[in-house]
């Protein structure tokens, strides 16, 4: 009998030592404290003082004491919307969550950093010549006010001078916060307000997370003042890096005035979820126009379906107020499905080249043979060209000795890890003067400690070729020249983060694409690779704020527009080819001609977008009942974050039938119908039919194909009939639909994917 019990006693024991274990565990985890956002969705006062004793009561009841509630508490919201962000236990948490009042608490998660000629490309220049196009009738931007969600700015830039600037506009409620090394006195008639936050990412990672970085809105890092002087910056003449691109400096909107919000901070390139939120709380109150954020996510993001971020929470109340929300959409690329900031209410950027490159000429002297590569390169060098082995961390070849200058080649860019530039040759360390990186996108370049010169791959094979066949493979690399214009065509980078939309693919994403390669603006004098307060930063983080200073432009212009109605402006005349007529490829392996999910609409064109004819308008409501309540948020969500008791349509309502400047079929098998409605925004009297370009595989039909429009009709809806051809599955095909009266072209890009399982 012993030994029938013995197992059981064992069992016995390992269920009590289990549960210890477990509930060690989760005692442990329930004291490590960590910052949450309690989201509450709408005041429930005008008085911003009584909301916030409101959230003091409300986090008391869970801490048992004010003492604890105060020591507790990260920041309170209680400008655009309700709530407040606390260190809590997972326990805290739970009960918060539970209770009625409480529409979502979720964990603080972390972002990170997304990173002259770019507005003449555009179309957008300053010279008094081009008087008819968007920047001079929107007067530049004038008291349109630019709100910068970034690592700050650094105020003694040339880029934020206020010369001949006007007063500040008396709507504005913002102010200019002091802190390390900045005061009110740094702020002007162009950067108007400052403020900065990191108590969330102080609470949960301690004091070394900032402890490199100014504790103000002072700039270390620099991301934030290359963006917001692209954005809002004023003119700065003769600038240049390292003498190439030499121009006039000035950012999309230059007369617009700039507030700038430090969220992101350079010792980790990160910022809370908590502390950007308070950001946008407070822009809101502040009373910017528009909010320009060169932030995002890690991806994967498929984690993110149903979770209210900071990010999409904040933008959402922001557009309830007219505040147009520009995001840049990563820098993932090429890779699908890894565009971030895709809640349909933001506008998400792309990343283009512009018709500019930093030229350099490649000469094999042996041969007398000519190549062209990118580099900013200040004089001639000249060496003996030496291949390197696969992962160029040494030379290919064992018997190599040599001596004097040599010129690396290497198929990848771990020779950068490798520090190439010390590698030592048999027998002799030669000098390096250069590095020839073939098969490199040169979307992102920078100076380099040794002198670096990005090659496609053909060219690259071309010179290792040489190198096999002469004996001593010298060439000469001269120093750069910047070519700008027709040459040169405009691609998508490399690095842009391409569709399909991870978390609602029937919402198309990115929307439109803008230059975000090798962007020349502002940084802090001190700044790593910068040249004189001035550098080269690529990445969707140049690309958001070109789009940012462009809304600026357009909200001065027409004031009236609602932040879809200049979303839907921008995307239907967005340009899909490139100066010369050709159609707009995508970088990528290998590149291939661009589609929806690489640029959205199109390359922006802001000039066309002033009188884009017809646009595809939006309500929150519209949000509300064709996006939020047909992706399942619950109905206490929704009244939380519109701020009205919402009761969705016992029908679930079709997220394809979101009044959209373009439309995206996830899953078509037979046929699929959806709905779409424009307003006449041009000539009171016009008449526009359809043009349908229908994706390889689909029919479209639109009903109906003439819209007739009068001082009485001034809104009309129309449904498109997509029906497959085709009985297998072929991923998705790209077409467009597009309406136009002789004059306009407003084009509607078209996504389908064929899925018969």
């Amino acid at each position: 009998m012993e030994n029938n019990q013995a197992p059981s006693f064992m069992l016995v024991v390992a269920v009590v030592t289990i549960y210890v274990v477990f509930s060690a565990m989760a005692e442990a985890d329930d004291q490590n404290s960590k910052v949450h956002i309690v989201y509450l969705g709408e005041r429930p006062y005008d008085d911003v003082k009584l909301t916030t004793d409101s959230h003091h009561e409300l986090l008391e009841s869970v801490m048992g004491s004010k003492e604890k509630s105060l020591e507790s508490m990260v920041y309170s919201y209680k400008h655009g919307f309700s709530g407040f962000a606390a260190k809590l236990t997972n326990s805290q948490a739970q009960k918060l969550a539970r209770m009625p009042i409480v529409a979502r608490v979720f964990p603080s998660p972390l972002y990170k950093m997304r990173t002259t000629r770019s507005w003449d490309f555009l179309g957008l220049s300053s010279s008094p010549s081009a008087s008819s196009n968007l920047l001079h009738r929107a007067k530049m931007g004038d008291n349109v006010i630019i709100g910068v969600i970034d690592t700050g700015f650094w105020p003694e830039s040339e880029s934020f001078n206020d010369k001949g600037m006007g007063p500040i506009p008396s709507r504005w409620k913002g102010i200019c916060q002091s802190g390390e090394d900045f005061n009110s006195s740094h702020c002007n008639k162009k950067v108007i307000g400052a403020r900065w936050f990191a108590s969330a990412l102080v609470a949960d990672h301690g004091e070394e997370a900032v402890f490199m970085d100014y504790l103000s809105a002072r700039d270390n890092e620099g991301h934030g003042t290359h963006t917001a002087s692209t954005a809002g910056g004023a003119f700065v003449r003769n600038v240049s890096f390292f003498g190439n691109g030499r121009g006039t400096l000035r950012g999309g909107a230059p007369l617009a005035r700039l507030a700038i919000y430090k969220v992101l901070w350079s010792d980790s390139r990160l910022g809370s979820g908590a502390d950007i939120l308070k950001g946008i709380d407070e822009a809101i109150h502040d009373g910017v126009d528009v909010l320009s954020m060169s932030i995002g996510k890690s991806i994967p993001l498929f984690s993110d379906v149903n979770e209210l971020n900071p990010v999409a929470v904040g933008s959402f109340h922001a557009i309830a107020k007219g505040i147009s929300v520009v995001c840049s959409g990563g820098n993932e690329g090429s890779i699908q499905q890894t565009v971030e900031n895709v809640a349909p209410w933001l506008f998400t950027v792309a990343a283009s080249t512009i018709d500019r490159a930093f030229l350099a000429s490649i000469t094999t002297l042996g041969d007398n043979a000519t190549y062209l590569g990118q580099t900013f390169l200040k004089k001639d060098i000249v060496g003996m060209l030496l291949a390197m082995d696969g992962r160029c961390a040494g030379l290919l070849g064992s018997n190599i000795h040599i001596s004097g200058n040599v010129v690396l080649l290497c198929f990848t860019d771990l020779a950068k890890k490798a520090g190439a530039s010390n590698v030592v040759m048999p027998g002799k360390q030669a000098k390096v003067v250069g590095i020839i990186y073939a098969g490199q996108h040169n979307d992102i370049l920078g100076p380099c400690d040794t002198p670096c010169i990005h090659v496609d791959t053909h060219v690259g094979t071309k010179l290792f070729t040489y190198y096999l066949n002469d004996e001593k493979a010298f060439i000469r690399v001269r120093a750069t020249r910047t070519i700008t214009g027709k040459p040169i065509s405009s691609r998508i980078a490399y690095f842009s983060s391409r569709g399909p939309n991870s978390i609602s693919p029937g919402i198309l994403k990115p929307d439109i694409a803008a230059p975000g390669a090798n962007i020349i603006a502002a940084v802090p004098p001190n700044h790593e690779g910068g040249d004189k307060g001035f550098a080269v930063m690529s990445g969707t983080s140049m690309a958001a704020p070109h789009i940012s200073g462009i809304v600026a432009l357009i909200k001065s212009l027409r004031p009236t527009w609602s932040p879809a109605a200049i979303k839907s402006a921008l995307i239907t005349t967005a340009r899909v080819e490139d100066l010369s007529g050709l159609p707009i490829f995508a970088e990528g392996s290998p590149p291939k001609v661009a589609d929806s999910f690489d640029y959205g609409g199109g390359v922006v064109d802001a000039n066309a977008a002033i009188d884009p004819g017809l646009i595809y308008d939006l309500e929150v409501t519209d949000y509300i009942y064709y996006y939020l309540c047909s992706m399942g948020y619950t109905e206490a969500d929704i009244s939380h974050l519109s701020q009205q008791k919402t009761v969705c349509p016992s029908k679930r309502t079709s997220i394809l039938d979101l009044n959209l400047p373009t439309i995206t079929v996830p899953t078509l098998t037979n046929s699929t119908t959806v709905t779409r409605t424009v307003t006449n925004v041009g000539n009171l009297t016009a008449v526009y039919k359809a043009v349908i370009k229908a994706p390889p595989g689909s029919k479209v039909r639109v009903k109906p194909r003439v819209l007739v429009f009068n001082s009485n009709v001034k809104k009309i809806s129309f449904k498109v009939k997509f029906s497959s051809t085709l009985q297998r599955n072929y991923g998705y095909s790209f077409g467009s639909l597009t309406w136009t009266d002789g004059v306009h072209l407003v084009k509607s890009p078209l996504s389908v994917r064929f899925d018969f399982f």
